[in-house]
This record gives structure tokens, sequence and C-alpha cells, in this order.
């Protein structure tokens, strides 16, 4: 077993994830734990987590120092290796170039780097201080492109400062298997069929109750609804709102094939009220806040028409939870989800989150073993508060109108050229500007909009798709020719991190 000491990161689930890919077990354990408590289950090793902290903030969530002599190997990864080489000894200070995204870093011999032929790898990096002297004993076994400490190792002690357990970190999986040699963790743990462990935790957190769930038509809540429907059966009732803040045409398209999946739907037009409680509003946090209130007002009338429900169903995802409240303790919020961080305190019915510690792709698997179909388990994400985070301040008509049309070209043209399945989310969404423009030999003031795609296969990192030229070309005339009120087309190519995937 390998324990994981949480400090805050993001990131956490990702490192058990991956170890328990390795077939062995992990278990996450806050940073305040005790040596007895981190020691309990007696480890083959330790992870020390990454974080959003400074050593030198107050209170920041360092560990018990004493789990370096406790005879396990130590991993620690980003803050970890900075909480590391502070309570050992070495020196730590804010970096002059901070190291967000990919960064190159050359490696050195060691253990930790064993089976990689090259040495010159990227790395996924999120940082601002920087190893300015590692502590006494320990060597520097990998540096990055700015001079910076990227590694470092000293006995059985090891430090990483990029993140191995993200995809975009070239042969991350292989130091975590190099770290699990030294380690002689055990391969015996199996994780089993995740969709029947899934309906047999839902029965038995269900008993006998009604449960109402609400489904967006994604891959997330319609595989949730599919779990539901064959743990429960017809006391389970999907509820589709259209809140006023969908795509194109997507009511339709999602009442029509939740209803060919045998699913009990029951679709809402709430439009009006949404929209009019969004009236005037700007501020993208009281905008999500807003969304998640109203729907659970939504939820609660229809739930008394059905009859006396008991509990509420959602697909919250893993990276929805972490971005939205702390998970362990230490994590930060990054935003408010309506599912997640936006739900009132007041809200009468009881929470059901199958997929609450899953990721997409884990998801799409269960997706698969339950025979759903190929435009369901691959369909884009969307996020909760719709168009609403896609849209730079106030909702409005007209704005919803634009951003419809533009993203509806965007995902046609990315089908029609065959790049929808190479991307795993795409969109159009409204920037703040209104800038000047010419058509026609007339002058124009209209709205500025923002194309963003990125590949990525757990959403907590994420790069840019990179279109070929003619492409994005296209796009961005037709967008501008074909949509009333929109003169110009920007392409967000930020990765995550330093950004966020939707823009608000």
């Amino acid at each position: 077993m390998i324990t994981i000491v949480d400090c805050g990161s993001q990131l956490t689930q990702n490192i058990k994830r991956r170890i328990q890919e390795q077939e062995v077990r992990a278990e996450i354990v806050p940073h305040r734990a005790s040596l007895d408590d981190i020691l309990s289950g007696s480890p083959q090793g330790i992870i020390q987590s990454g974080g959003q902290a400074s050593v030198y903030d107050d209170g920041p969530p360092l560990p018990d120092a004493r789990i370096y002599a406790a005879g396990v190997p130590v991993l620690g990864i980003c803050f970890g290796m900075q909480a590391m080489a502070h309570l050992l000894g070495g020196r730590v200070q804010a970096a002059k170039n901070r190291e967000y995204g990919k960064t190159r870093i050359h490696l050195k011999d060691s253990p930790l780097f064993t089976g990689i032929e090259s040495k010159e790898i990227t790395v996924w990096m999120s940082h601002g201080d920087i190893i300015e002297q590692v502590p006494p004993g320990f060597e520097v076994i990998a540096v990055s492109e700015n001079g910076h400490p990227a590694a470092m190792q000293k006995g059985n002690l090891y430090a990483v400062q990029f993140h191995p357990e993200v995809d975009h970190t070239e042969y991350g999986r292989q130091m975590l298997q190099n770290f699990l040699a030294a380690c002689n963790a055990r391969q015996d743990w199996r994780q089993g069929d995740m969709a029947e462990n899934i309906i047999a935790e839902v029965q038995r957190q269900a008993g006998e109750n009604t449960v109402i769930g609400g489904v967006s038509g994604g891959v997330d809540s319609t595989t949730m609804s599919v779990l539901m429907h064959r743990a429960i059966g017809e006391r389970y009732h999907a509820l589709f709102i259209d809140n006023g803040l969908l795509r194109m045409e997507e009511r339709e398209e999602v009442a029509g094939y939740l209803s060919a999946l045998g699913i009990n739907l029951h679709v809402t037009d709430a439009s009006p009220r949404f929209l009019e409680r969004l009236a005037g509003v700007d501020d993208p946090d009281l905008k999500r806040k807003i969304i998640g209130n109203e729907f659970i007002a939504v939820f609660e009338e229809e739930a008394a028409r059905i009859g006396d429900i008991g509990y509420l169903c959602q697909g919250t995802l893993y990276p929805d939870v972490i971005e939205s409240i702390p998970v362990h303790g230490a994590s930060s919020r990054i935003k408010r989800h309506h599912n997640v961080g936006g739900l009132p305190e007041r809200m009468r019915l009881q929470l059901i989150e199958p997929f609450r510690y899953l990721f997409k792709d884990e998801v799409r698997k269960i997706a698969e073993q339950l025979g759903m179909p190929e435009e369901i388990v691959w369909r884009h994400p969307f996020p909760g508060p719709g168009l609403a985070v896609r849209i730079k301040g106030e909702v409005t008509a007209e704005k919803l109108a634009l951003v419809r049309q533009a993203d509806r070209i965007f995902i046609s043209e990315m089908r029609q050229q065959g790049f929808y399945r190479q991307v795993s989310q795409a969109f159009a969404a409204l920037s703040a500007d209104q800038t000047v423009g010419v058509m026609g030999d007339g002058h124009t003031y209209q709205h500025a909009c923002v194309l963003r795609a990125v590949v990525t296969r757990d959403f907590m990192t994420a790069d840019s798709f990179y279109f070929p030229q003619e492409f994005e070309q296209r796009v961005t005339s037709r967008i501008v020719n074909e949509v009333k009120g929109i003169n110009r087309v920007y392409w967000d190519k930020t990765q995550k991190p330093p950004g966020t995937i939707e823009l608000e």
C-alpha cells in the first residue's frame, strides 16, 4: 500500500489513480495527519502531493517531518519537493521566472528515471517557488530549462518539481512505476467492475427511496441515468431542465436520445425564470450561484409534483469537485459549479454522486461497458451553468443567439473535417470586447468571439489542440460572415494550468 499525504493539490486523486492503475493500493490522508496515522496501514511508500501554498505562508500544509526518517521511500511532488527541501535544511525562494505548463528538463542518472531513454523530456510544471539550495546530502537529478532544480534524491527520498501524475508529462507513468519498484510495492489490488460496483453502492444508498436526477445530455449525466435506471428502475426520475442557456436545438436532441434509452424522463422549460434572474448580473461567481439556486428550486418543485423524493442524483466528476470545494482540507476552490459549489444550504434533497471520485475517461469506459451509443460516449463536455459561463459579462438573449450560432459553425466544421473525436472539448464563447471592423466599406463595432479546443484525458490538465491554419481561417471567415453581430474571432491557446478550460 502507498500512503498519499494530501497537501492541497487538485491532482491528489490523479496520483491515487495512477498508483492503482499499477494494481497497487493507495490511500489518501490529509497533511495534518499524525505520523502514526500516516504509517497505520504499514505503507510500502509515501507520496507527498503538491499544493497551491508556499512553505513560507502562514500555516503552510507541511507534513510531519518524521516521515522522511520513517524507513520507507518517500516521493515529494511539486510543493512536496519544496516541503521536503524546507524541512530537511534546504532553501526555497520565490522564482523570478515562474514555470507553468510545458517545460523541458534535463535528466541525470537516477533509479527514478530507469527505462527513460531520452535525457531531455517535456514535463508539466505549476509552481512559483523554486529550490534555491537542496538539503545536505541531496543530489540534483534533473534541471529545468531555466536552470532550476527539477528533481532531487537522497537514498530512498525522491522529489520532483513537476507533476508525473498528469498525461502531459512525458514518461510520468514510468517514473511512478520506478518509485513503486523502489518501494517493492505489491501489485495485488484489483478495481473490479466499476459499473457493477456503482450500481451496488447506489442501491445501498438509495434504499427504497425515489430518486430524481439532473441530466444534461452529456456522457456524465446520461451514464449516471442509465446506471440509476438499472439500479432502482422506475423509482429513478431523470429531469432535463431547459434553463435557456443551452446550445442550439440541444433540448430536442437530448430529449430524443434519452427517451430512446428507456429512461423515465421529464423535460421542463424553465428558461424565462433563469434569464430573468440573470438580468444585469456580470460577476461569474454570482452567475453560477444564481443558476445553482434556481436549478435546485426547479428540482424541488418537480420533485413535489412527482411525489415523495428522497434524493437528488448528479453526475459530478472529481475535477468538478476539486475546482469547486476543498476535498481534503487544503485544496483551493477555483470556481463554483451549479452541481457542487452552488448548492444552497436550505436544499431538502440528499445527494447521490456516484462519479464524485472518477474522471471523464473513466466514465466513458463505464458508458462503453453499458453499450451506450457512440454519439453520447464521445459528446464533448458542457458546463452545468451552460452558456452563462461562455458569455463574458451579462447574459442577454442577443448574446446567447450569437454564441449559439458561432458554436454551431465551429462544431459542425470540426465534425466535417474529422477533428471532433481528436479534441476533448471545444466551444465558442463571447468576449467582453467589442471591436472595430469594416464590412462592405462600412464601419462596424461588434462583439468578439473566442474559440477554444483542448486535448486532455482527465481534464485536470489540458493542452491546446492545434488545427491546420486553413481550418482556423475557414471557421473564422464563416463566423464573421454568417453571424451578424460578430466581427472578430480570437483563438484561445492557453494551457491548463495556468488557464482553466472554460473562460469563467
